[in-house]
Parts: C-alpha cells; structure tokens; sequence
C-alpha cells in the first residue's frame, strides 16, 4: 500500500512581506549556535522529526554531523524558555542565488500550539533577509504539524510549488 504525500515549496522574497509575530514574553531567548554544537542538531532534528517523519540523516554518523553543521554555510539557531529548550532552525545560504533555505524547523512537542512556532519562523525569516538576501524558502508536506503550512502562509511565504509524492 503506497502512502501519497503532498509537498509545498513557500517562498518570501521581501521582509517587507512578513507579517511578523513578536516574542511572547522576554522568558524567551534565540540564539545562533556558536560555537557549532552538532549534537543539538542532531537532538532536535530527533526529537522533532520523531513525529514528522524526519528520518534522512537518522542514518548519519558523527562526522557526517559535524561536517555539516561546520559548513560556512549552515547556521542553526535554538529558541530557549530560561534554559529549557524549546526550538529550532537550520539554515542555509547560498550566497550565490541571494537566496536561504530553511532546511529544518520545529519547536519540541512540549511547546506547540503556544504560537511559538509563529514567533520562531517570524525570526528565521528576519535572520535570513540580514545577509543580503532576496528570497527566503522552505518546502513542508502533509506529515508535518497540521499547522504548519498554515503558519508559513501566514507569515507572508507564498506557495510557488506543490507535488504528490507516493511512497
């Protein structure tokens, strides 16, 4: 029995077209992984994906990690309540097209449906857009959060791409 899912790329190219979502209360802190840390990668992308079928890199080895998360290119960002962990994302320029992908998104299960993943994508869009950036994009499917395609239209993204994939 094959399963079809449903994929939609959303694009924003102008922070001009995000409607932004303010930081719930000042408890909440984002920061940019620095030094690099990829066992926080490698946490969340477990912990999140556990539920939305993220199992690409459950393959990876150690190396394989910190090869990826040390490229110039990858920056990784962790939302926290004081010092409890919350969220995060993973992006990737590619200076080349003046473009950020943002490859993984997602707040732990303890803290979804708070409106945090609003405020969290709100900032990964900003922190795409300080590079010189003139677009900004993301592909979900039908096995993420159910509102998480929601969530990106309503921060201005723009569906620019839609396939059904049979597995």
């Amino acid at each position: 029995m094959t399963e079809e899912i449903k994929r939609n790329y959303l694009e924003i190219k102008s922070l001009n077209d995000l409607k932004e979502v303010n930081k719930p209360s000042e408890e909440y802190s984002l920061n940019l992984i620095d030094p690099i840390n990829f066992q926080l990668n490698k946490f969340f992308y477990k912990n999140i994906g556990k539920n939305h079928n993220w199992v690409d890199r459950l393959i990876w080895n150690e190396q394989k990690w910190i090869d990826y998360v040390s490229s110039q290119k990858v920056k990784t960002y962790v939302l926290k309540n004081k010092d409890d962990l919350v969220g995060f994302f993973e992006l990737i320029f590619h200076f080349e097209k003046k473009e950020v992908e943002i490859a993984y998104f997602g707040i732990l299960e303890e803290y979804q449906n708070k409106k945090l993943g609003s405020f969290l994508l709100s900032e990964a869009i900003k922190k795409s857009f300080d590079k010189n950036i003139i677009r900004v994009w993301l592909h979900t499917c039908s096995l993420d959060h159910k509102y998480a395609l929601n969530n990106y239209i309503s921060r201005g993204m723009k569906i620019f791409k839609t396939e059904i994939l049979n597995f």
